[in-house]
Protein backbone atom coordinates (compact mmCIF):
# COMPACT_ATOMS: atom_id res chain seq x y z
CA UNK A 1 0.00 0.00 0.00
CA UNK A 2 1.18 3.30 -0.83
CA UNK A 3 2.21 5.89 1.76
CA UNK A 4 0.79 9.43 1.66
CA UNK A 5 2.74 12.53 3.29
CA UNK A 6 0.67 14.26 5.26
CA UNK A 7 0.83 18.23 5.15
CA UNK A 8 3.54 18.89 7.42
CA UNK A 9 5.66 16.23 5.66
CA UNK A 10 5.35 17.94 2.80
CA UNK A 11 7.16 20.79 3.76
CA UNK A 12 9.88 19.03 4.79
CA UNK A 13 12.80 18.20 2.22
CA UNK A 14 13.13 14.37 2.30
CA UNK A 15 16.85 13.11 3.74
CA UNK A 16 16.43 9.43 2.50
CA UNK A 17 19.76 8.23 2.03
CA UNK A 18 19.48 7.20 -1.60
CA UNK A 19 23.52 5.62 -1.13
CA UNK A 20 22.41 3.37 1.40
CA UNK A 21 19.92 2.12 -0.83
CA UNK A 22 21.99 1.79 -3.18
CA UNK A 23 24.05 -0.44 -1.62
CA UNK A 24 20.98 -2.36 -0.16
CA UNK A 25 19.70 -2.80 -3.49
CA UNK A 26 22.89 -4.08 -4.83
CA UNK A 27 23.01 -7.04 -2.07
CA UNK A 28 19.57 -8.05 -2.41
CA UNK A 29 20.08 -8.76 -6.03
CA UNK A 30 23.07 -10.78 -5.43
CA UNK A 31 25.81 -8.74 -5.54
CA UNK A 32 28.94 -8.04 -3.90
CA UNK A 33 29.85 -4.01 -3.52
CA UNK A 34 32.77 -4.81 -1.42
CA UNK A 35 35.89 -6.13 -2.43
CA UNK A 36 36.93 -9.73 -1.14
CA UNK A 37 39.91 -9.14 1.85
CA UNK A 38 43.77 -9.70 -0.54
CA UNK A 39 42.11 -6.79 -2.76
CA UNK A 40 45.23 -4.68 -1.53
CA UNK A 41 48.02 -7.11 -1.53
CA UNK A 42 46.92 -7.79 -5.50
CA UNK A 43 46.81 -4.07 -6.07
CA UNK A 44 49.98 -3.88 -4.30
CA UNK A 45 51.86 -5.72 -6.81
CA UNK A 46 49.87 -4.31 -9.85
CA UNK A 47 51.15 -1.10 -8.74
CA UNK A 48 54.50 -1.89 -9.29
CA UNK A 49 53.88 -3.20 -12.97
CA UNK A 50 54.86 -0.76 -15.76
CA UNK A 51 54.14 -0.51 -19.39
CA UNK A 52 57.14 -2.43 -20.43
CA UNK A 53 56.49 -5.23 -18.70
CA UNK A 54 53.23 -6.32 -21.11
CA UNK A 55 55.57 -8.62 -22.80
CA UNK A 56 56.82 -9.13 -26.32
CA UNK A 57 55.27 -8.59 -29.50
CA UNK A 58 53.57 -5.04 -28.40
CA UNK A 59 53.53 -2.31 -30.81
CA UNK A 60 54.37 1.13 -29.87
CA UNK A 61 51.40 3.27 -31.12
CA UNK A 62 52.09 6.60 -28.83
CA UNK A 63 52.67 9.15 -31.58
CA UNK A 64 49.19 8.40 -33.17
CA UNK A 65 46.66 11.31 -32.18
CA UNK A 66 44.87 8.99 -30.08
CA UNK A 67 41.86 10.91 -28.13
CA UNK A 68 38.61 9.15 -26.09
CA UNK A 69 35.14 10.80 -26.16
CA UNK A 70 32.35 9.68 -23.13
CA UNK A 71 30.73 10.92 -20.65
CA UNK A 72 31.56 13.93 -18.99
CA UNK A 73 32.00 12.19 -15.29
CA UNK A 74 32.68 9.22 -16.76
CA UNK A 75 36.79 8.54 -15.23
CA UNK A 76 36.70 4.74 -16.27
CA UNK A 77 37.70 5.09 -19.43
CA UNK A 78 37.90 2.18 -21.49
CA UNK A 79 38.61 3.14 -25.49
CA UNK A 80 40.27 5.61 -27.35
CA UNK A 81 40.08 6.39 -31.22
CA UNK A 82 41.98 7.13 -34.30
CA UNK A 83 41.74 7.66 -37.93
CA UNK A 84 43.35 8.05 -41.41
CA UNK A 85 42.15 9.50 -44.81
CA UNK A 86 43.33 6.72 -47.22
CA UNK A 87 43.71 7.61 -51.04
CA UNK A 88 41.77 5.16 -52.20
CA UNK A 89 39.01 6.88 -50.46
CA UNK A 90 38.64 4.53 -47.57
CA UNK A 91 39.00 5.48 -44.27
CA UNK A 92 41.10 3.77 -41.79
CA UNK A 93 39.68 3.47 -38.05
CA UNK A 94 41.56 2.37 -34.91
CA UNK A 95 39.98 1.79 -31.67
CA UNK A 96 42.44 1.15 -28.83
CA UNK A 97 40.82 -1.22 -26.10
CA UNK A 98 42.25 -1.47 -22.34
CA UNK A 99 44.06 -4.14 -21.98
CA UNK A 100 42.93 -5.15 -18.59
CA UNK A 101 44.25 -8.00 -18.75
CA UNK A 102 47.54 -7.34 -18.81
CA UNK A 103 46.73 -6.21 -15.03
CA UNK A 104 44.40 -8.45 -13.38
CA UNK A 105 45.24 -12.59 -14.68
CA UNK A 106 43.11 -15.27 -14.56
CA UNK A 107 42.71 -16.89 -11.65
CA UNK A 108 43.69 -13.52 -9.60
CA UNK A 109 41.44 -12.68 -6.51
CA UNK A 110 40.46 -9.15 -8.74
CA UNK A 111 39.77 -11.85 -11.38
CA UNK A 112 37.16 -13.76 -9.40
CA UNK A 113 35.64 -11.25 -7.73
CA UNK A 114 34.78 -9.83 -11.28
CA UNK A 115 33.74 -12.79 -12.91
CA UNK A 116 31.12 -12.90 -9.75
CA UNK A 117 29.89 -9.39 -10.51
CA UNK A 118 30.30 -9.35 -13.93
CA UNK A 119 29.48 -5.86 -14.21
CA UNK A 120 29.83 -1.97 -13.03
CA UNK A 121 26.71 -1.24 -11.34
CA UNK A 122 25.92 2.77 -12.36
CA UNK A 123 23.18 4.22 -9.91
CA UNK A 124 23.28 7.37 -10.25
CA UNK A 125 24.20 8.35 -6.81
CA UNK A 126 27.33 6.28 -7.01
CA UNK A 127 29.21 4.12 -8.98
CA UNK A 128 29.55 0.08 -8.10
CA UNK A 129 32.70 -1.13 -9.64
CA UNK A 130 33.53 -4.28 -11.09
CA UNK A 131 37.33 -3.27 -10.35
CA UNK A 132 38.60 -1.25 -8.04
CA UNK A 133 38.80 2.24 -8.91
CA UNK A 134 42.61 2.31 -8.25
CA UNK A 135 42.12 -0.16 -11.71
CA UNK A 136 39.15 1.09 -13.17
CA UNK A 137 39.88 4.78 -12.71
CA UNK A 138 43.55 4.18 -12.56
CA UNK A 139 46.29 1.60 -13.77
CA UNK A 140 43.96 0.26 -16.88
CA UNK A 141 41.71 3.27 -17.40
CA UNK A 142 42.85 5.01 -20.86
CA UNK A 143 43.28 8.28 -18.85
CA UNK A 144 44.94 11.37 -20.51
CA UNK A 145 48.40 11.83 -21.03
CA UNK A 146 49.14 8.40 -19.46
CA UNK A 147 50.86 5.18 -21.23
CA UNK A 148 49.06 2.45 -21.39
CA UNK A 149 48.64 -1.57 -23.26
CA UNK A 150 46.05 -1.60 -25.41
CA UNK A 151 44.83 -4.24 -27.56
CA UNK A 152 44.18 -2.26 -30.64
CA UNK A 153 41.14 -3.27 -33.60
CA UNK A 154 41.79 -1.99 -36.65
CA UNK A 155 39.17 -1.55 -40.03
CA UNK A 156 38.73 0.18 -43.11
CA UNK A 157 35.07 1.74 -44.18
CA UNK A 158 34.40 2.52 -47.78
CA UNK A 159 31.84 5.51 -49.09
CA UNK A 160 28.89 2.94 -49.00
CA UNK A 161 30.02 2.30 -44.91
CA UNK A 162 31.20 -1.42 -45.34
CA UNK A 163 33.97 -2.34 -42.86
CA UNK A 164 36.64 -4.57 -44.31
CA UNK A 165 40.36 -5.50 -43.82
CA UNK A 166 39.14 -6.06 -39.79
CA UNK A 167 42.65 -7.19 -37.74
CA UNK A 168 43.65 -6.72 -34.32
CA UNK A 169 47.57 -6.01 -32.36
CA UNK A 170 48.86 -5.34 -28.87
CA UNK A 171 50.03 -1.67 -28.47
CA UNK A 172 51.32 0.64 -26.14
CA UNK A 173 49.12 3.69 -26.45
CA UNK A 174 48.58 7.34 -25.46
CA UNK A 175 45.23 9.13 -24.70
CA UNK A 176 46.38 12.71 -25.90
CA UNK A 177 42.73 14.23 -25.55
CA UNK A 178 39.98 13.34 -23.47
CA UNK A 179 36.74 14.85 -24.53
CA UNK A 180 33.16 14.65 -23.43
CA UNK A 181 29.85 14.19 -25.52
CA UNK A 182 27.88 16.94 -24.95
CA UNK A 183 30.52 19.37 -25.89
CA UNK A 184 31.68 17.38 -29.08
CA UNK A 185 28.38 16.65 -30.20
CA UNK A 186 27.04 20.19 -30.32
CA UNK A 187 30.12 21.26 -32.08
CA UNK A 188 29.95 18.32 -34.74
CA UNK A 189 26.34 19.37 -34.97
CA UNK A 190 27.43 23.49 -35.59
CA UNK A 191 25.10 24.35 -32.25
CA UNK A 192 28.39 25.26 -30.35
CA UNK A 193 31.78 26.16 -30.94
CA UNK A 194 34.55 23.87 -30.31
CA UNK A 195 35.42 22.50 -26.65
CA UNK A 196 38.83 24.00 -25.52
CA UNK A 197 41.15 20.90 -26.55
CA UNK A 198 39.91 20.74 -30.34
CA UNK A 199 39.98 24.64 -30.43
CA UNK A 200 43.39 24.52 -29.46
CA UNK A 201 44.36 22.17 -32.00
CA UNK A 202 43.40 21.78 -35.69
CA UNK A 203 44.71 18.65 -35.69
CA UNK A 204 42.79 17.22 -33.33
CA UNK A 205 39.83 19.02 -34.78
CA UNK A 206 40.24 17.60 -38.19
CA UNK A 207 40.88 13.82 -36.51
CA UNK A 208 37.61 14.33 -34.73
CA UNK A 209 36.04 15.31 -37.96
CA UNK A 210 37.11 12.38 -40.05
CA UNK A 211 35.78 9.77 -37.54
CA UNK A 212 32.54 11.55 -37.27
CA UNK A 213 32.91 11.17 -41.45
CA UNK A 214 33.70 6.85 -40.56
CA UNK A 215 30.76 7.35 -38.22
CA UNK A 216 28.06 8.53 -40.50
CA UNK A 217 29.05 6.26 -43.22
CA UNK A 218 28.70 3.11 -40.94
CA UNK A 219 25.51 4.42 -39.37
CA UNK A 220 24.03 4.76 -42.65
CA UNK A 221 25.16 1.62 -44.06
CA UNK A 222 23.52 -0.15 -40.84
CA UNK A 223 20.00 2.02 -41.43
CA UNK A 224 20.00 0.33 -45.07
CA UNK A 225 20.23 -3.04 -43.34
CA UNK A 226 17.28 -2.44 -40.79
CA UNK A 227 19.22 -0.97 -37.26
CA UNK A 228 16.44 0.07 -35.33
CA UNK A 229 17.04 3.99 -34.60
CA UNK A 230 15.19 4.10 -31.15
CA UNK A 231 15.04 6.93 -28.48
CA UNK A 232 15.28 5.69 -25.54
CA UNK A 233 15.34 8.44 -22.47
CA UNK A 234 17.92 8.23 -20.22
CA UNK A 235 18.54 10.39 -17.21
CA UNK A 236 20.72 11.11 -14.45
CA UNK A 237 20.40 13.22 -11.30
CA UNK A 238 22.45 16.92 -10.69
CA UNK A 239 24.19 15.75 -7.32
CA UNK A 240 25.27 18.45 -4.78
CA UNK A 241 27.18 17.53 -1.21
CA UNK A 242 25.93 13.71 -2.02
CA UNK A 243 22.37 15.04 -2.53
CA UNK A 244 19.95 14.76 -5.71
CA UNK A 245 18.86 18.20 -6.26
CA UNK A 246 18.04 17.65 -10.06
CA UNK A 247 17.23 15.02 -12.92
CA UNK A 248 18.74 15.99 -16.28
CA UNK A 249 18.09 14.65 -19.06
CA UNK A 250 20.65 12.71 -21.06
CA UNK A 251 20.98 13.13 -24.83
CA UNK A 252 22.27 11.69 -27.71
CA UNK A 253 24.11 13.40 -30.53
CA UNK A 254 26.25 12.86 -33.10
CA UNK A 255 29.41 12.09 -30.44
CA UNK A 256 27.52 9.47 -29.01
CA UNK A 257 26.84 8.06 -32.44
CA UNK A 258 30.08 8.28 -32.94
CA UNK A 259 31.00 5.89 -30.63
CA UNK A 260 28.46 3.28 -31.06
CA UNK A 261 29.35 3.56 -34.81
CA UNK A 262 33.53 2.89 -33.48
CA UNK A 263 32.41 0.11 -31.11
CA UNK A 264 29.84 -1.64 -33.12
CA UNK A 265 32.60 -1.92 -35.83
CA UNK A 266 34.82 -3.41 -33.65
CA UNK A 267 32.77 -5.97 -31.57
CA UNK A 268 32.03 -7.11 -35.09
CA UNK A 269 35.64 -7.33 -36.59
CA UNK A 270 36.45 -9.64 -33.27
CA UNK A 271 33.72 -11.66 -33.94
CA UNK A 272 34.88 -12.46 -37.87
CA UNK A 273 38.48 -12.82 -36.86
CA UNK A 274 37.38 -15.59 -34.27
CA UNK A 275 34.60 -17.10 -36.27
CA UNK A 276 37.42 -17.55 -39.38
CA UNK A 277 40.09 -19.08 -36.68
CA UNK A 278 37.49 -22.03 -35.74
CA UNK A 279 37.34 -20.59 -32.00
CA UNK A 280 34.48 -20.33 -29.33
CA UNK A 281 33.21 -17.41 -28.05
CA UNK A 282 30.64 -15.53 -26.06
CA UNK A 283 28.80 -13.13 -28.33
CA UNK A 284 25.75 -10.70 -27.28
CA UNK A 285 22.60 -11.41 -28.68
CA UNK A 286 19.03 -9.92 -29.54
CA UNK A 287 16.84 -12.14 -30.39
CA UNK A 288 14.22 -11.98 -32.86
CA UNK A 289 11.38 -10.89 -31.19
CA UNK A 290 9.23 -13.50 -30.05
CA UNK A 291 6.44 -10.82 -29.88
CA UNK A 292 6.46 -9.38 -33.13
CA UNK A 293 2.60 -9.98 -33.36
CA UNK A 294 2.28 -7.83 -30.73
CA UNK A 295 4.57 -5.04 -32.42
CA UNK A 296 2.49 -5.22 -35.56
CA UNK A 297 -0.92 -5.02 -33.23
CA UNK A 298 1.10 -1.61 -31.95
CA UNK A 299 2.13 -0.19 -35.21
CA UNK A 300 -2.02 -0.82 -36.49
CA UNK A 301 -3.03 1.23 -33.69
CA UNK A 302 -0.54 3.88 -35.28
CA UNK A 303 -2.15 3.41 -38.69
CA UNK A 304 0.86 1.34 -40.45
CA UNK A 305 1.22 -1.88 -41.56
CA UNK A 306 4.23 -4.08 -40.55
CA UNK A 307 5.12 -7.92 -42.55
CA UNK A 308 3.76 -11.06 -40.67
CA UNK A 309 7.23 -12.43 -40.30
CA UNK A 310 10.08 -10.30 -38.06
CA UNK A 311 11.78 -7.38 -40.07
CA UNK A 312 14.25 -5.25 -38.82
CA UNK A 313 14.04 -2.83 -41.71
CA UNK A 314 9.90 -2.61 -41.78
CA UNK A 315 10.07 -1.79 -38.04
CA UNK A 316 12.82 0.90 -38.57
CA UNK A 317 11.12 2.19 -41.64
CA UNK A 318 8.31 2.41 -39.42
CA UNK A 319 9.78 3.94 -36.52
CA UNK A 320 11.60 6.80 -38.57
CA UNK A 321 8.08 7.86 -39.43
CA UNK A 322 7.06 8.10 -36.03
CA UNK A 323 9.51 9.43 -34.89
CA UNK A 324 9.06 12.67 -37.50
CA UNK A 325 5.16 12.88 -37.15
CA UNK A 326 5.32 12.80 -32.95
CA UNK A 327 8.61 12.93 -31.48
CA UNK A 328 7.31 13.82 -27.93
CA UNK A 329 5.61 10.30 -28.12
CA UNK A 330 8.55 8.76 -29.74
CA UNK A 331 10.20 7.52 -26.40
CA UNK A 332 7.55 6.13 -25.24
CA UNK A 333 6.93 3.78 -28.73
CA UNK A 334 10.92 3.26 -28.67
CA UNK A 335 10.91 1.96 -24.77
CA UNK A 336 7.58 -0.08 -25.97
CA UNK A 337 9.42 -2.08 -29.06
CA UNK A 338 12.39 -2.74 -26.66
CA UNK A 339 10.17 -4.09 -24.14
CA UNK A 340 8.78 -6.42 -26.94
CA UNK A 341 12.31 -7.45 -28.36
CA UNK A 342 13.24 -8.91 -24.86
CA UNK A 343 16.42 -7.68 -23.41
CA UNK A 344 20.35 -8.75 -24.94
CA UNK A 345 21.70 -11.56 -23.65
CA UNK A 346 25.39 -13.48 -23.60
CA UNK A 347 25.42 -16.90 -25.70
CA UNK A 348 28.16 -19.46 -26.21
CA UNK A 349 28.76 -19.86 -29.99
CA UNK A 350 30.90 -22.66 -31.04
CA UNK A 351 33.08 -22.78 -34.38
CA UNK A 352 30.60 -24.90 -36.60
CA UNK A 353 27.97 -22.20 -35.23
CA UNK A 354 25.86 -19.36 -36.62
CA UNK A 355 24.90 -17.02 -34.19
CA UNK A 356 21.79 -15.84 -33.50
CA UNK A 357 22.52 -11.86 -34.12
CA UNK A 358 21.93 -8.70 -32.75
CA UNK A 359 18.32 -7.96 -33.87
CA UNK A 360 18.37 -4.53 -33.28
CA UNK A 361 21.79 -3.75 -34.60
CA UNK A 362 20.99 -5.09 -37.77
CA UNK A 363 24.36 -7.03 -37.34
CA UNK A 364 25.38 -10.96 -37.15
CA UNK A 365 28.78 -11.35 -35.99
CA UNK A 366 28.70 -8.90 -32.77
CA UNK A 367 30.44 -9.62 -29.06
CA UNK A 368 31.13 -7.29 -26.65
CA UNK A 369 34.93 -6.62 -26.33
CA UNK A 370 35.49 -2.70 -26.20
CA UNK A 371 34.33 -2.13 -21.88
CA UNK A 372 36.86 -4.89 -19.83
CA UNK A 373 36.98 -1.81 -17.28
CA UNK A 374 33.25 -2.40 -16.34
CA UNK A 375 31.93 -5.56 -18.28
CA UNK A 376 33.76 -8.98 -17.75
CA UNK A 377 33.10 -10.95 -21.13
CA UNK A 378 35.02 -8.03 -22.79
CA UNK A 379 38.40 -9.55 -20.45
CA UNK A 380 37.19 -12.85 -21.73
CA UNK A 381 36.71 -11.42 -25.11
CA UNK A 382 40.28 -10.07 -25.22
CA UNK A 383 41.79 -12.76 -23.46
CA UNK A 384 40.75 -15.18 -26.42
CA UNK A 385 41.91 -12.75 -28.93
CA UNK A 386 45.51 -12.50 -27.01
CA UNK A 387 46.18 -16.22 -27.25
CA UNK A 388 44.86 -16.33 -30.86
CA UNK A 389 47.16 -13.32 -31.72
CA UNK A 390 50.43 -14.68 -29.90
CA UNK A 391 49.00 -18.78 -31.09
CA UNK A 392 48.88 -20.00 -27.48
CA UNK A 393 46.08 -22.21 -26.30
CA UNK A 394 42.99 -21.03 -25.45
CA UNK A 395 42.39 -20.06 -22.02
CA UNK A 396 38.73 -20.87 -21.66
CA UNK A 397 36.89 -24.55 -22.55
CA UNK A 398 33.45 -24.08 -24.31
CA UNK A 399 32.09 -25.28 -21.30
CA UNK A 400 33.70 -22.16 -19.12
CA UNK A 401 32.38 -20.26 -21.86
CA UNK A 402 29.16 -21.45 -21.53
CA UNK A 403 28.87 -20.77 -17.56
CA UNK A 404 30.69 -17.44 -17.84
CA UNK A 405 27.86 -16.47 -20.26
CA UNK A 406 24.86 -17.23 -18.02
CA UNK A 407 26.42 -15.96 -14.98
CA UNK A 408 26.86 -12.47 -17.23
CA UNK A 409 22.81 -12.28 -18.74
CA UNK A 410 21.96 -13.08 -14.84
CA UNK A 411 24.07 -10.58 -13.69
CA UNK A 412 23.19 -7.93 -15.98
CA UNK A 413 19.48 -8.22 -15.43
CA UNK A 414 19.92 -7.92 -11.90
CA UNK A 415 21.94 -4.53 -12.67
CA UNK A 416 18.95 -3.11 -14.50
CA UNK A 417 16.79 -3.75 -11.75
CA UNK A 418 18.95 -1.93 -9.09
CA UNK A 419 19.35 0.51 -11.76
CA UNK A 420 15.24 0.75 -12.25
CA UNK A 421 14.61 0.76 -9.03
CA UNK A 422 17.25 3.98 -8.19
CA UNK A 423 16.08 5.64 -10.71
CA UNK A 424 12.50 5.70 -9.24
CA UNK A 425 13.91 6.82 -5.21
CA UNK A 426 16.15 9.27 -6.49
CA UNK A 427 13.29 10.59 -8.59
CA UNK A 428 11.10 10.34 -5.03
CA UNK A 429 13.92 12.20 -3.63
CA UNK A 430 14.35 15.37 -6.04
CA UNK A 431 10.69 15.65 -6.80
CA UNK A 432 9.81 15.45 -3.01
CA UNK A 433 10.76 19.74 -2.62
CA UNK A 434 7.95 20.06 -5.25
CA UNK A 435 5.09 18.51 -3.78
CA UNK A 436 1.64 20.37 -4.91
CA UNK A 437 3.41 21.63 -8.49
CA UNK A 438 1.77 20.99 -11.98
CA UNK A 439 3.18 19.36 -14.93
CA UNK A 440 2.90 18.37 -18.06
CA UNK A 441 2.80 14.49 -18.86
CA UNK A 442 1.77 12.07 -21.24
CA UNK A 443 -0.45 8.69 -20.52
CA UNK A 444 2.20 6.07 -20.95
CA UNK A 445 0.28 2.77 -19.14
CA UNK A 446 -3.43 2.22 -18.34
CA UNK A 447 -3.67 -1.31 -16.72
CA UNK A 448 -5.73 -2.55 -13.93
CA UNK A 449 -3.44 -1.40 -11.40
CA UNK A 450 -4.13 2.14 -12.21
CA UNK A 451 -2.82 5.07 -14.92
CA UNK A 452 0.98 5.85 -15.38
CA UNK A 453 2.21 9.17 -16.76
CA UNK A 454 5.40 10.42 -17.41
CA UNK A 455 6.13 14.24 -16.81
CA UNK A 456 7.80 15.80 -19.68
CA UNK A 457 10.49 17.90 -17.97
CA UNK A 458 11.82 16.35 -15.84
CA UNK A 459 11.52 13.30 -17.17
CA UNK A 460 9.52 11.15 -14.54
CA UNK A 461 7.13 8.45 -14.04
CA UNK A 462 4.25 7.70 -11.84
CA UNK A 463 0.42 6.84 -11.18
CA UNK A 464 -2.20 8.91 -11.23
CA UNK A 465 -3.84 8.44 -7.61
CA UNK A 466 -6.38 11.19 -8.56
CA UNK A 467 -8.84 11.47 -11.31
CA UNK A 468 -7.64 10.12 -14.90
CA UNK A 469 -10.89 8.48 -15.76
CA UNK A 470 -11.25 7.77 -19.60
CA UNK A 471 -7.61 8.81 -19.97
CA UNK A 472 -5.56 5.99 -22.43
CA UNK A 473 -2.09 5.70 -23.54
CA UNK A 474 -0.71 8.45 -25.34
CA UNK A 475 -3.09 11.71 -23.89
CA UNK A 476 -1.80 14.17 -22.44
CA UNK A 477 -2.74 16.01 -19.00
CA UNK A 478 -1.90 18.09 -16.49
CA UNK A 479 -0.71 16.80 -13.03
CA UNK A 480 -0.28 18.06 -9.47
CA UNK A 481 2.41 16.12 -7.72
CA UNK A 482 0.45 14.57 -4.96
CA UNK A 483 3.37 12.66 -2.27
CA UNK A 484 6.32 10.70 -3.25
CA UNK A 485 8.02 7.70 -1.33
CA UNK A 486 11.57 6.86 -1.90
CA UNK A 487 11.80 4.30 -0.19
CA UNK A 488 9.04 2.40 -2.43
CA UNK A 489 10.32 4.71 -4.91
CA UNK A 490 6.54 5.84 -5.54
CA UNK A 491 5.51 8.72 -7.53
CA UNK A 492 1.77 9.67 -7.26
CA UNK A 493 -0.01 12.40 -9.25
CA UNK A 494 -3.66 14.13 -9.91
CA UNK A 495 -5.18 14.91 -12.96
CA UNK A 496 -6.29 18.23 -12.94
Amino acid sequence: MRTYHSPEDRQRPSHFNLIAAAHAAMLEHGFQPEFPEGTDRELAVIAEQSVSSAGGGVRDLRHLLWSSIDNDTSKDLDQIEWAEQLTDGRIRVLVGVSDVDARVHRGSLLDAHALSETTSVYVGVRVFPMLPVELSEGATSLNENEDRVAMVIEYRVDAAGVVSDGKACRAIVRNHAQLAYPSVGAWLAGKAAAPAKIAANAKLAEQIRLQDEAARRMLGSRYQHGALDLETIETRPMMQAEEAVEILRLEKNRATSLIEEFMVAANGVIARLFEEAGIASIRRIVRTPKRWERIVQVAEKLGATLPAEPDSKALNDFLLLRKAKDPDHFPDLSLTVVKLMGPGEYVLVRPDEVSPGHFGLAVQDYTHSTAPNRRFPDVVTLRILKALLAKKTQPYSADDLQAIAERCTRMEDAARKVEREMQKRIAAVVLHAHIGQTYRAIVTGVNHYGVFVRTLTPHVEGKLVEGGDGLDVGDRVQVRLVSTNPELGFIDFAAI
